[in-house]
Order: C-alpha cells, then sequence, then structure tokens
C-alpha cells in the first residue's frame, strides 16, 4: 500500500514550498534503494499511459497532461516528455512568466509511458497550471507544484487534479486522491496481472458531491463555486474552517474509553487502551496518543501522526480513521469494517464520506488514513502492462 503518511509531509506545506522532497510522491526509501539499482535507460519499464476523455464538457485541446516527480534512477525530479522520457528539472526551465511549461496536450499523448519514478499525473482543463522550479534546502533543483486549496496561487482558477502513482521494479502502486481538494472527477484502471478500476464517479457525481458539500451548514465553506472543492484541512490553516469541530466528539471519545477498553486490530496483533492522564494508553509497546485536535484529525498528524515502526503507526493509523468516519464511538473493536455506518455520527468528515457516495466502487481517498480497511481509491500490480486513466462525465 502506498504510504500517504510519507506524501503528506510535503504535500501540506504552502504553495511556496517544494512539494515534493527528496522522497517523491507517496514512495518510501526502500522503494529509492531499490530503484537505484536499475537499468538506467531512457525509460526503463516503460508503461504505456491512454487516457480517455469523457469529460462532455472539454474537446482533448483543451486538457493538459503533466507528469512530474522523482526518478528513481537518480533520485532526482524530474519531468516526463510526450515520448514518456524523463527529463531532470533545471531553474533555467522557468520561461514561462516565471513557470516552467511541462505541458502535454491531450491529443499528443497517445505514446506516453511512465519511466521508473513516483510522483504525479497532473490533468488541467482549460488552462496552464503553474509548476515552478526553485533549489532545495541542499541547492538542488526541486519541483514547487500547484497549490489548489490557496486561492492567490498560479493554477486555483484551472480545473485540475491528480493520480498519484510509484512505479518501480516491483510494479505500478497508484491512486486518485482528495486529501488536498477536488475538482476534476477521475478514474484509473490498471491491467497486468490482474484488471482494476477505481475512482469512477457514478453519473453526475461530481454535481452530487458539489451540491452536498454547499448545502451543508459546516462543510459548505470549502465550496468554491463549480471550481473545486478544498479540504478541511486546509480550510482550517486558511481560517475559514472551525478549528474546535471535532472538539465535542473528542471529548465524548476521551470520556468513553477512560471507563472503557478501545481495542485496535493490526498485523502485528490486538491492542487494548484506556484514557488515562489525558492520553490513549495502550499495551504492546505502542506510544501514548494526545487528546488530538481538529487539525490533527483532519491532516492525520499531530497527536495521530504514524511513524513507520509497525506497532505505533498502523494504531494511530486506524484511530485517525475512526474518529474521521465518526466510530470511534460506536465500535470498540477497531478498524470498523461495514461503510455503511461511517460517516453516521453527528460529527464526522462528511468532505470524505461524500466522495464514497459517489464513486462506483464506494471508494476513495479523502484523508490520509482512508486506505485504512481497505477503502481508498488505490491499486496495484507487479506485473503491470497499462495505466488508463478517464476524465468522467461532469
Amino acid at each position: 500500500m502506498i504510504d500517504r503518511r510519507l506524501f503528506l509531509g510535503s504535500a501540506s506545506l504552502a504553495a511556496t514550498v517544494p512539494l515534493l522532497g527528496a522522497a517523491g510522491c507517496a514512495t518510501s526509501r526502500a522503494d529509492l534503494t531499490a530503484a537505484s539499482s536499475s537499468s538506467g535507460t531512457a525509460n526503463p519499464g516503460a508503461l504505456p499511459v491512454g487516457f480517455a476523455n469523457e469529460s462532455g464538457r472539454f474537446s482533448d485541446d483543451d486538457v493538459l497532461v503533466y507528469v512530474v516527480g522523482t526518478d528513481l534512477t537518480t533520485g532526482g525530479h524530474c519531468r516526463v516528455d510526450a515520448a514518456g522520457t524523463p527529463h531532470p528539472v533545471s531553474e533555467s526551465d522557468n520561461t514561462d512568466d516565471g513557470y516552467t511549461d511541462y505541458s502535454i496536450p491531450l491529443s499528443e499523448a497517445s505514446g506516453l509511458t511512465l519511466p521508473y519514478m513516483s510522483g504525479r499525473i497532473y490533468l488541467a482543463l482549460g488552462g496552464k497550471l503553474g509548476i515552478r522550479i526553485v533549489a532545495d534546502g541542499n541547492g538542488n533543483p526541486a519541483l514547487q507544484l500547484p497549490a489548489g486549496w490557496v486561492e492567490d496561487d498560479h493554477g486555483f482558477d484551472i480545473l485540475h487534479d491528480t493520480v498519484e502513482f510509484t512505479h518501480n521494479e516491483d510494479g505500478m502502486f497508484c491512486n486518485t486522491s482528495m486529501v488536498d481538494q477536488f475538482s476534476v472527477p477521475i478514474g484509473i484502471r490498471l491491467t497486468g496481472a490482474a484488471d482494476q478500476t477505481t475512482g469512477t464517479f457514478e453519473p453526475g457525481g461530481r454535481r452530487a458531491v458539489f451540491d452536498t458539500l454547499a448545502a451543508d451548514p459546516d462543510f459548505g465553506v470549502l465550496v468554491h463555486d463549480d471550481l473545486r472543492i478544498i479540504a478541511p484541512g486546509h480550510a482550517l490553516d486558511s481560517g475559514i474552517f472551525p478549528a474546535d469541530y471535532f472538539d465535542p466528539y473528542v471529548d465524548r471519545v476521551w470520556s468513553h474509553y477512560a471507563a472503557n477498553d478501545l481495542r485496535v486490530t493490526t498485523n502485528a496483533g490486538t491492542f487494548t487502551g484506556r484514557v488515562r492522564d489525558g492520553r490513549l494508553v495502550f499495551d504492546g509497546g505502542v506510544s501514548p496518543i494526545a487528546r488530538p485536535s481538529t487539525r490533527d484529525i483532519l491532516f492525520c498528524d499531530g497527536a495521530l501522526n504514524a511513524p513507520n515502526d509497525g506497532i505505533t503507526g498502523p494504531v494511530a493509523a486506524i484511530v485517525g480513521a475512526a474518529f474521521n468516519r465518526g466510530t470511534l464511538l460506536s465500535h470498540a473493536d477497531q478498524p470498523a469494517s461495514d461503510p455503511e455506518e461511517f460517516y453516521a455520527s453527528d460529527i464526522s468528515n462528511r468532505y470524505a464520506g461524500v466522495f464514497h457516495e459517489h464513486t462506483v466502487d464506494g471508494k476513495a481517498y479523502g484523508f490520509a488514513f482512508d486506505d485504512v480497511g481497505d477503502f481508498a481509491s488505490y491499486v496495484q500490480d507487479h506485473d503491470p502492462s497499462a495505466l488508463h486513466v478517464t476524465l468522467t462525465a461532469f
């Protein structure tokens, strides 16, 4: 499974900071080490990528494709051209009013392949995105990517969304995501050892998502006309979403589990916890979880940070998912597994919930721990033959 804990450490930064760090997008240091021994040819792996424009609103000439990320053969940031060849980025690429022009018109993307890299496929509809190359802390050229949740960002007024992926010698690992924002309905199909499709919206799904959230008394502030919906964590940081939204629910959870056991089952076993001295304390060597703030819950960070230790990390991820899904009070045994019971609490991450309601397979990546229980719009294949990306109907 893609480790979004590493990815979000970059994605939550402001637009003035390079969004892709040395680890790239949704990859691990182990991936980088394994890939560094690959052949180093122009496009090792060369995974074909096909695109279908079923938006019903934009012609192929109005759709631009960007493929950017970390070249896993070099560890440096790269962009990919229409032929699928990776090129290292350079500050000299900032030739378009201070921005790069890495765009590939959809009509010219029929020969696109993915090298061994970890990154994003951006789809921009009706205009160019602002991708700038800056020097990172070590003086190396780094990608500064669009921040769709920032109103004065260069690409805010352009409809755009992404597919996140890691493609290496072990296979293809990819997902759609609404963790930061939602603008364009995208479905992905990965073929190879299996034939898997995810992320596809039901007919009218995009409109239903916008209308449902616009009518919500708490989450309506996230909707920006018909342009995009900003994730509540970013809206909180902008001062338009209540910083205490989850506080009443956290109070009830902390009170309940001061007198009752919470049992969390991971691959390492079942851990039992109770609230003691203001912290959720588990047995089995799990680090105590401090009382989380609303921001901690929405970003799955802070008190809910999930280290890659095999013990505390999985427990924190499951607790974080239960907070977002509103199942922590109703289920003393976690993770809860029935999606019909998710987001039913009076306080939950309804931003994430609405995407699950309107995708064909019920899967979406609405928050960082949405992979708990396999409810994320994520697919993987260890013998991939092609990736297909579809702009579904608006």
